[in-house]
């Protein structure tokens, strides 16, 4: 199976219930909760189109590649994904981070990543492009940030 089609999307919650519920709520806010998702590595298909955000049929087994960091009160969390193609345009790459971490440390570190992954594979990449959730998380409360990049099934 090779993707002709992504999408990228992000969200953010926070629950006082649980880490698991904020995780639920930020896929909710993303678009993708009623998704069965898998996450993939990190390539992109040649020929593979980027799109509008779609929507996917409830129980969808979806190929994803996701960020995810939760995080308790009184924490900062980030979530972030890059993606680039190589300018031979055969495919891309898409690098994922997450931590404890402000908008300028996701960005740094997902710069270092990806570029770090083209100089493994020996490629030169285009311009890259990022889409990041950062969330300080208040007392009594839990906190999940995503960032995912999500093949149309």
């Amino acid at each position: 199976m090779i993707p002709k089609e992504f999408f990228i999307t992000s969200g953010k919650a926070l629950s006082p219930v649980s880490e698991l519920n904020a995780f639920d709520l930020a896929l909710k806010k993303a678009g993708i909760a009623q998704c069965n998702l898998v996450c993939v590595s990190s390539i992109l298909p040649k020929n593979c189109e980027e799109i509008n955000k779609h929507n996917i049929s409830a129980g969808s087994i979806t190929y994803s590649v996701l960020a995810r960091m939760d995080g308790e009160e009184g924490t900062t969390i980030g979530a972030g994904i890059a993606w680039a193609w190589a300018k031979s345009m055969k495919y891309g790459l898409v690098a994922e981070a997450h931590g404890y971490m402000d908008k300028k440390a996701l960005e740094e570190t997902l710069d270092w990543k990806i570029k770090e992954m083209a100089k493994i594979r020996g490629i030169q990449i285009g311009p890259t492009h990022m889409r990041m959730e950062v969330l300080r998380v208040p007392m009594d409360n839990y906190g999940c940030v995503i960032s995912a990049l999500v093949y149309y099934p």
